[in-house]
């Protein structure tokens, strides 16, 4: 209890300061009064971390985490640094799990930045005068709706082996770092700035002592951040930056606005002029990307999200995620060369479906460009697919390669040897050794695999079922090495690919583990049934009324199997629907649970469902019981089977995400919920538990160093045992959510986003969204010293 009430004496102080500075007056309303988000300040992030470290290494609880995979996939990957003259020796970040390195050219990787509050890496950078010298940006720039944020730069003089932070920990996400090429001291940071919020710490950084103090040198306003940078390798004082107008909601993804554009110093950053002569009418692109050709730094290129108005779609034409087109289709990718160092711009990329599509409607997400640098003709741009042309870029013919995953985010091309090849993408990294005709993979020993959550059927060994981002759906049977002893320890889970897209939550019927219900993606429903060795999958998903309002489902659309009757299934849009026969036919049990705010519509093809069920209950102990929750926040619970609504808010932080509610398996009237702020650059810990259906709520974060909160479950065999996975890690309170521990013995800070308890093993399994997916065997420790303590 020492430390609970250490924590909350630092916390204390901390606010406290911000207040007396007059940083922070608005936390102090009551939270439910709150109509306005309050970004998390970086100092507090930076405390919750000092404060996490200390509970995880005082921790009681030392399980260890057996690492169950998959072994068959890898994880998004942002950027790839190598060493001047170095061919085995490579440094890959990643979106989620932080950095890694191999000196054997992948056939073994090793963990070298993990113990930090984010893992979310946007660039690394590898001095050229210095192969020991190492800067990491945190933040991944792409910006994706399920990205984290950083927490500013690190800085490693030893190689990897140690790590220092060096600041800017407000820019949250970093798309570029530049290094002087004699002058290690002297560092350049594209800061592309708060992902969900504007912000000031954005732009162009500076440090010329090696990161003790930074300047603000490019700077356009809080909307407008750097995105990449270049430099001239004929004079370091010399650069181009590319910047960008850009921030996301939880309703739109980023609209192209005023202030995109490429500018240029001569004098090392003191002054800045705009360079956009040729570009296409900047005040509707979005991300650029640049590059210099090394071999003749007079020819530069530009990789240009262009939205500008293109072709009118053809009838009946359907976006990538099947909506309608309705207006003119953007222009696309387009590539543009200047062969007088900026000045001037000529589009050389071909208007074709190729280039139109090869970003999808998501161009933000990609923006990479690079040029060989032994030949000023051969470029390489990054999208969907990975695309080379040896013409200038008047042609582009797409790279394919079994295992060659699709969406690339960075492209390391050797300077001695162009046709080794080595890119980061979704599906992890790819090396190639004959200029991109042939890959390597590795995705049987890079562990950064993304899940959004864990489900677990009743088979025997059981299995785990998550979906993973841009993978879809998989599942492993799970060997519990102490309850069955008879059978040897160490077996490899066996990983397979199963029913359902990257965009699902998973229900499988308890009494048939051959029947499992999951989505594509925004609540798309399907009934999946493995029978003779294959899955028989059939759509299921409820239609929209005939003259009602279309319907929103978010990209993880809840759907729940009743815990009293498996063939009832829950589904949620903005209304909750319930199935009485398998998903056959459908009702609709409530009206709109949202806020449905108009104004928080998004408009094509930036819009994103919202307003929208994210999480459902049905208490196992009263069947009609049910609680849902919504994206902005809105929580109700009926007690007949939907027949009437009430809302239950009272006490809770407004519109704030709602990621978990849990009907107490215990006790009728309890009830535990998650939110999360995540989508509002907000990190706080938002965990509370009501003891009368709702009617009022008490918050039991405890001694939790901040959040956000994504996941909490109740023990499958002791009421006052909570297990709860944040943004740092699993914890677990032993007394009902008034203290809390880490689950230590896994790695030192990871992003939980899903964990459950097995009902009959009792086993606890963990899905890490950047490390895969975990299991705890032996819980019995924690129940025993839970029984000990009261």
């Amino acid at each position: 209890m020492c430390y609970l009430i250490k924590r909350r004496l630092a916390r204390s102080f901390f606010v406290f300061s911000l207040f007396l500075s007059g940083i922070l007056a608005l936390p102090f309303l009551k939270a439910q009064e709150r109509k306005t988000s309050v970004s998390t300040n970086p100092k507090e992030r930076l405390l919750w971390y000092e404060q996490y470290s200390d509970l995880r290494d005082h921790s009681p609880f030392r399980q260890k985490w057996r690492f169950l995979g998959p072994d068959i996939i890898s994880g998004r990957c942002t950027d790839i640094a190598v060493p001047t003259g170095s061919k085995h020796t490579v440094f890959v970040g990643s979106a989620t799990g932080g950095v890694w390195k191999t000196v054997n050219s992948g056939v073994t990787w090793t963990s070298v930045l993990e113990d930090m509050p984010s893992q979310s890496v946007g660039d690394i950078a590898i001095a050229p005068s210095d192969p020991q010298l190492i800067w990491v940006g945190t933040g991944e720039a792409n910006i994706f709706r399920a990205s984290t944020a950083g927490i500013g730069v690190y800085k490693s003089v030893d190689g990897g082996e140690s790590w220092k932070h060096m600041g800017l920990s407000d820019t949250n996400t970093i798309g570029r770092i530049i290094i002087h090429p004699e002058n290690p001291d002297t560092v350049y940071v594209a800061a592309s700035g708060h992902e969900w919020t504007e912000n000031s710490d954005r732009g162009v950084f500076k440090t010329t002592d090696g990161g003790e103090t930074w300047h603000k040198v490019l700077y356009l306003d809080e909307k407008t951040g750097a995105i990449d940078i270049v430099m001239d390798p004929s004079n370091p004082d010399t650069l181009w930056a590319a910047m960008w107008n850009r921030t996301r909601r939880r309703w739109s993804d980023p609209i192209p606005g005023p202030g995109d554009g490429v500018f240029k110093t001569t004098d090392a950053g003191k002054t800045w002029h705009p360079k956009n002569n040729g570009l296409p009418d900047l005040n509707r692109t979005g991300r650029i990307g640049l590059d210099i050709a090394r071999s003749n730094p007079e020819v530069l290129y530009a990789f240009v999200d262009n939205h500008n108005p293109g072709r009118m779609p053809q009838e009946g034409e359907r976006d990538a995620y099947g909506r309608l087109r309705t207006g003119r289709v953007i222009k696309g990718a387009e590539v543009y060369r200047s062969g007088n160092k900026g000045e001037t711009w000529e589009k050389v990329s071909p208007d074709n479906r190729m280039m139109e599509g090869f970003c999808g409607t998501y161009g933000w997400v990609f923006g990479q460009i690079r040029v060989d640098p032994s030949d000023e003709d051969t470029v390489y741009i990054m999208g969907l697919s990975l695309a080379k042309s040896t013409d200038g870029g008047r042609s582009f013919r797409r790279l394919w390669f079994p295992e060659l995953h699709g969406d690339h985010h960075g492209l390391w091309i050797d300077p001695s040897d162009s046709d080794y090849l080595i890119n980061t993408n979704d599906g992890g990294i790819n090396i190639s050794y004959d200029g991109g005709e042939t890959w390597r993979h590795f995705h049987h020993n890079l562990p950064v695999i993304q899940f959004y959550n864990v489900s677990l059927d009743m088979a025997d060994p059981f299995h785990v079922y998550g979906s993973v981002q841009d993978h879809g759906t998989y599942r492993g049977n799970v060997v519990h090495t102490l309850s069955r002893r008879q059978r040897p320890r160490g077996l490899v889970t066996h990983w397979e690919s199963a029913p359902g897209g990257e965009g699902t939550l998973i229900a499988i019927d308890p009494t048939n583990p051959a029947v499992v219900y999951s989505s594509s993606f925004y609540g798309r429903l399907m009934r999946s049934e493995f029978k003779d060795g294959r899955w028989i999958t059939k759509n299921i998903a409820p239609q929209a009324d005939k003259n009602g309002p279309l319907l929103r489902g978010q990209w993880l659309a809840p759907t729940i199997i009743s815990p009293h009757d498996p063939n009832v299934i829950y589904h949620g849009f903005q209304f909750l629907f319930r199935s009485r026969d398998k998903g056959e036919t459908w009702e609709k049990i409530s009206p709109d649970l949202s806020y449905n705010d108009t104004e928080k519509q998004g408009r094509l093809p930036f819009s994103i469902p919202y307003a929208c069920l994210t999480a459902l209950s049905e208490s196992p102990l009263l069947q009609g019981l049910i609680y849902a929750g919504t994206d902005d926040g809105r929580v109700h619970v009926t007690r007949n089977g939907g027949k009437n609504w009430t809302e239950i808010v009272d006490g809770l932080p407004f519109n704030k995400h709602v990621g978990k509610l849990v009907a107490s398996r215990y006790s009728e009237n309890k009830v535990y919920i998650t939110l999360n702020g995540r989508r509002d650059d907000d990190f706080n810990d938002y965990i509370f538990k009501s003891v009368n259906g709702g009617a009022t709520w008490e918050d039991i974060s405890g001694n939790i160093p901040g959040g956000p909160v994504n996941v909490l479950c109740e023990d499958s065999k002791d009421e006052n045992i909570l297990y709860v996975g944040t943004d740092l890690g699993a914890f677990v309170s032993l007394d009902g959510g008034k203290e809390w521990h880490v689950l230590a013995g896994g790695p030192p800070a990871v992003y939980v986003w899903d964990l459950a308890v097995h009902p009959r093993d009792g086993v606890l399994v963990i899905a890490t969204y950047g490390r895969g997916m975990f299991a705890i065997d032996d819980m019995d420790t924690v129940r025993s010293r839970a029984v000990k303590e009261r």
